[in-house]
Order: structure tokens, then C-alpha cells, then sequence
């Protein structure tokens, strides 16, 4: 990674909408690693996610120089939130396009802060979708933080030197969310063979379904829920063992 650049991961996670909840991030920056974290007993998964970006991005400010900015999130209100519709809903007095009052405006305001702080410094941010549970270690990392916060697990949070650190951070490529992630041939073949069954796993349970449809309702809505279409028996195997049952 380039110097005066800085990669940060976010995610938040709560167990009921709401619920008890839990949030992580980590910074790298420097050759540092700093991971963070923490939890509130009555929260929602989209509340979680802000405070995650917000402490982050707060930890940037704090280190008072200029950066270059990878915010990496799989939260779409998030990034959604930040980029289109924040100054729409300052313009109409935080009323959304329903005439309904925004929700987490709080948050939504420390945020907006924030952000204008670390611009302020002459960093610039750039905002990135990572699909949640897609095999990249940062989002993996950060989802083990926020869940295990808001089941009120002890986790060691690392603070030290990138050498010393068992993750990836730079292994996924940089790609802006304006720009679309083009598929493989291979993904793109894999799309259209019938499917065998759909596996879903929440909550460490696995279950097969016969639809998209049954399998979508199964997991919509669920933090940390995994689904994959199979093509044939042997192809269900080999994803059992990817998640590993």
C-alpha cells in the first residue's frame, strides 16, 4: 500500500432489529493496524453500521494529516446514505422522500461531521461496496468483531504492526462503487445452469430450499446469513465444506 494512503474496514451486526448490537473496524494505515470496537444493548444492524464508519473514519481525523481514504463497507445505507441521499434530507429538514422523518438522523449527523472534518484536512474519501461474507479477510474480520460485541464475547483487538498481523488487508482489488464489478465467464456460466438447491446458513443452521424465492425469505434481513445456489450434489458438498460443516 502506498504511503499516505489508509484502508479502512467497517461492519455492525445486532441480534433482533433491535436488539443487542455490536460494531468493528479496522484502520490500517502506516504499516499499523489498529482494530476497533464496541456495543450497545438496544440497537438496530443499520445503527451499528454508522457507528462503525463513524468511529473509524473518527480515528483517521484524530492521526492529523492528509490521506487518501478507502472506506470498505457492505452496508448500501451506508454508502447510499453518505453519497446520495445525506444533503437531500438536510435540504428538507431530514424528511425523506416519504414525507417520514429520517431515521438514526443522529448518527447520520455525526457522520456528515466527521467526514467534513477529515475533507477539512485535505484527505479525500472514497467509498467502497464489499460483498459481506464473500471470502475477503478485512470483512470477515470485522464481522467476527461486531458479532461477537453484541453477543458480549471477549475479543482481543489488535493494535501493532502490519507484519505482525494474520490478515489481508490488501489483497482485494480497489474498485470505487461508481464502477461495476464485472462478473467472471466462470460466475457468468454458473448463473445460468438450473439449480440443484439453494443452502442457507443462519445462525449456524443449515437448510436447503427448492426456490430462490423460499431461500431469499429464509435469510432476508438476517446478519451474517450465507446462501449459495447449488448446481448438482457433489457441488452442494463442496460448499458445505467452503463454510465449514
Amino acid at each position: 500500500m502506498k504511503s499516505h494512503e489508509i484502508i479502512i474496514y467497517t461492519d455492525g451486526s445486532s441480534r433482533g432489529n433491535p436488539g443487542p448490537g455490536g460494531w468493528g473496524a479496522i484502520v490500517f494505515w502506516n504499516g499499523k493496524v489498529n482494530e476497533l470496537g464496541g456495543r450497545e444493548d438496544r440497537t438496530t444492524n443499520n445503527r451499528m453500521e454508522l457507528l462503525a464508519t463513524i468511529e473509524g473514519l473518527s480515528f483517521v481525523r484524530d492521526l492529523g494529516d492528509e490521506y487518501t481514504i478507502h472506506m470498505r463497507t457492505d452496508s448500501s445505507y451506508v454508502i447510499n446514505g453518505i453519497t446520495k441521499w445525506l444533503a437531500g434530507w438536510e435540504r428538507n429538514g431530514w424528511m425523506n422522500s416519504k414525507k417520514e422523518e429520517v431515521l438514526n438522523r443522529d448518527l447520520w449527523e455525526a457522520l456528515a461531521g466527521v467526514v467534513s472534518d477529515v475533507k477539512m484536512s485535505g484527505s479525500k474519501i472514497s467509498w467502497i461496496y464489499v460483498a459481506g461474507h464473500s471470502g475477503i479477510p478485512g470483512n470477515e474480520r470485522v464481522d467476527e468483531i461486531a458479532t461477537a460485541a453484541a453477543d458480549k464475547k471477549e475479543t482481543k483487538l489488535f493494535s501493532g504492526n502490519y507484519v505482525d498481523y494474520r490478515i489481508d488487508l490488501e489483497g482485494m482489488e480497489i474498485v470505487p462503487t461508481s464502477q461495476k464489478q464485472k462478473k467472471s465467464p466462470e460466475a457468468k456460466a454458473r448463473g445460468k445452469l438450473k439449480a440443484f438447491s439453494y443452502l442457507s446458513l443462519v445462525n449456524g443452521k443449515l437448510s436447503r430450499h427448492a426456490t430462490w424465492a423460499e431461500c431469499e425469505k429464509h435469510v432476508k434481513g438476517v446478519k451474517g446469513a450465507k446462501f449459495k445456489k447449488a448446481v448438482s450434489a457433489s457441488d452442494e458438498s463442496a460448499i458445505m465444506d467452503a463454510w465449514g460443516l
